[in-house]
């Protein structure tokens, strides 16, 4: 009896649920698993489920294709809390449509068709705590439709059609989303929300903020003003301690002063993709020592030496990088296009650092040998020191610190690894166990690694008309430079712009490459997108000796099963595979069509060369083909107008909700 015990339990509780009493109060092509609550989903009715019982508490009516509601879909459901009427086709609201449902607390309106917000269509809700409106045509909203909401918590209007925003007196309210609206930057008059703690202003199109606005919320715990037309810092921000989640995504901010973040301590979550930067600070790990999250997606990042701590820092303070895939190396060519995360330290270039142990320094006191004593074909290779500001070169830079003597020349040899420095350069050993390059006259940089013509040459009399060729992917531009370098030998480098010419994000951005890269590849573009590349010499001003064309990327073509083919060998590829396909379904069918002939012949005795499982795709598995199960899933979430995915309210039977607790999702 213990052993079937366990087994026992599963068994009656499932019945308790579907009890016949339970199952006689469901309405038609609905689901009442749950206690208080029934799913009725993608039904494909244009109108409300009747007979809903009068206890229940969360009614689920989505993706059904409802066209109009009415105050008698809602008589009698004064216990009504949740009512989800997400994904369908409702056009407008009637005035005190819900004004039966006393009780409720959350209502889910997204993703339908209203265009109209009137003064009525809430009234009677005086304890909604929850109102999502996100994803409709809505144009206009009456000035007092809110007026009655005192005890609103939660209020999404993002991806609507709205240019005016009336006035918000919501004492309570903890969360606003705006984004993707039309909607001028919020003054104090329009939000009198003190308690608010979560303010999406996202895609908005604004130039400036209302710092007197943002200064007023004592709780702002996040702030997502990502995708305007915000070209410097917020001053305001500087000072907002108690901030979590910040975005400045897509903004032309221009360079990031990292300085502005000094005071945020407290960030959790930080977006600052797509701000041209082309590195991180290492700095960053003492500014946000409690950041869980951090995206930099879609930077032109240059993956070198100084960015090698990133990717180790991320491992061991387990860090999530939001959108990895769309985080990649722009340059140097062997790491373009690779994902920042998973580099390995090697692959950043970093030197071969050692430490020289007390046992193999010398421990008498040897003065320095005299720049004189060193062989006079090392001090005719000392060149001056490259200035960090190429513009403002002279020759009376300062000269790079003399190599140091006295660590042991044997020790130099057997610390620098081969071929550390470029360029026939000569690697030394300082008394702090780093190394440097010391390079050769008309070669420069950390490891010598840059070449100057030192013999001059006549500027072209004739400029070819082409000076820059590219070749062109779906997401991709593969530029050549090599004939708009060589007509410019004495260039130091190349600075290129580019920008996409349609779409709504038409902001320019700058890479600078050194004058060696011949050729490089601009990574993460739009398909079927109209790019404008530019390339000036570098530390010139923008128009001075400027060359641009226009190219345009290829569409990605898509196979029947929704396969990308970008490449036309592909094709070829595919042909002779399609052809074998076609040979062996032929062949089947013909050993199909010999063993039915067969079977015949042989008066229903089966022919031992045919394969038994042949009598099951005739139909004969006991004269009953199998029946097909209707799934009911759970709620998706969708994906509108570029918003992130939306968590639906709270679903009882669904595992992956993360509130399945509780009828109040929290607002983070």
């Amino acid at each position: 009896m213990k052993l079937f015990l366990p087994l026992l339990l599963p068994l009656l509780f499932y019945q308790h649920l579907w009890s016949p009493a339970l199952a006689d109060t469901c309405p038609k092509d609905c689901t009442c698993q749950v206690q208080d609550s029934i799913f009725c989903f993608s039904r494909k009715d244009t109108k409300m489920p009747n007979e809903v019982p009068t206890t229940t508490k969360n009614l689920y009516v989505f993706k059904n294709g409802i066209e109009s509601l009415s105050q008698e879909d809602f008589l009698e459901l004064e216990s009504l809390e949740m009512l989800d009427l997400s994904q369908n086709k409702l056009i407008e609201l009637p005035d005190r449509v819900f004004e039966p449902l006393s009780s409720l607390q959350n209502l889910d309106l997204s993703a339908n068709q209203i265009v109209h917000i009137s003064k009525d269509s809430f009234a009677g809700l005086e304890h909604l705590e929850r109102l999502y409106l996100y994803s409709n045509l809505i144009e206009s909203i009456h000035p007092a439709a809110f007026d009655g909401l005192q005890q609103l918590l939660e209020l999404k209007l993002q991806g609507n059609k709205l240019t005016i925003m009336p006035a918000l007196k919501m004492r309570h309210l903890l969360l606003l989303d705006l984004r993707f609206n039309s909607i001028p930057s919020p003054g104090p008059n329009d939000l009198q929300t003190p308690k608010l703690e979560s303010l999406k202003l996202g895609g908005l199109g604004l130039s400036s903020l209302n710092e007197e606005l943002l200064g007023s919320f004592k709780n702002l715990h996040e702030l997502d003003i990502s995708n305007n037309q915000l070209t410097t810092f917020p001053g305001v921000l500087r000072e907002a301690r108690g901030l979590v989640t910040l975005s400045l995504a897509g903004n032309p901010m221009g360079p990031v002063k990292w300085e502005y973040f000094e005071k945020l301590s407290e960030l959790q979550e930080l977006d600052i993709s797509n701000l041209s930067l082309q590195g991180l600070p290492e700095t960053l790990t003492q500014l946000f020592p409690h950041l869980q999250r951090l995206t930099v997606a879609e930077n032109p990042f240059n993956c070198l030496c100084n960015l090698a701590w990133f990717p180790s820092w991320l491992r061991i303070k387990e860090i999530q990088l939001g959108r990895t895939e769309e985080t990649r190396c722009h340059f140097p060519p062997f790491n373009s296009g690779k994902v920042l995360e998973r580099l390995a330290h090697r692959e950043f270039g970093c030197p071969i650092t050692t430490t020289v142990t007390t046992r193999t320094v010398k421990t008498t006191a040897v003065p320095p040998a005299p720049v004189t004593s060193l062989p006079s074909t090392t001090q005719a290779v000392l060149p001056a020191k490259p200035s960090d500001n190429p513009s403002t070169e002279t020759d009376n830079d300062s000269p790079p610190p003399t190599p140091s003597t006295s660590i042991d020349p044997d020790l130099r040899s057997n610390f620098c690894p081969p071929n550390i420095c470029l360029n026939r350069g000569t690697c030394w050993l300082d008394n702090k166990g780093r190394l440097e390059c010391i390079c050769l006259p008309g070669t420069s940089g950390r490891y010598c690694e840059k070449e100057e013509d030192p013999i001059p040459h006549e500027e072209p009399t004739e400029v070819p008309e082409l000076e820059i060729t590219a070749t062109v992917t779906s997401s991709s531009i593969l530029l050549d430079l090599q004939r708009y370098i060589a007509m410019r030998p004495h260039i130091r480098g190349v600075k290129l712009t580019y920008k996409k010419l349609s779409g709504p994000d038409k902001r320019a951005k700058h890479l600078n490459l050194p004058a060696y890269y011949l050729e490089y590849t601009l990574r993460g573009l739009q398909p079927n997108s109209t790019y404008s590349v530019c390339a000036s010499p570098l530390g010139e001003p923008g128009d001075v000796d400027r060359v641009c064309i226009e190219t345009q990327t290829v569409s990605q073509q898509l196979t029947p099963t929704g396969a990308r083919l970008e490449d036309p060998k592909l094709t070829t590829m595919l042909i002779p595979a399609v052809a074998i396909l076609l040979l062996l379904v032929l062949v089947a069918v013909a050993v199909g069509v010999a063993c039915y002939m067969n079977k015949n012949k042989s008066k229903g005795h089966l022919d031992l060369e045919c394969d038994p499982s042949q009598l099951e795709l005739e139909g004969r598995n006991n004269g009953v083909l199998p029946e097909k199960q209707e799934i009911i899933s759970c709620p998706s979430t969708t994906q509108n107008g570029g918003l992130d995915f939306e968590v639906p309210l709270m679903q009882d039977n669904c595992t992956a909700n993360n509130n399945k607790n509780s009828l109040k999702p929290s607002y983070f």
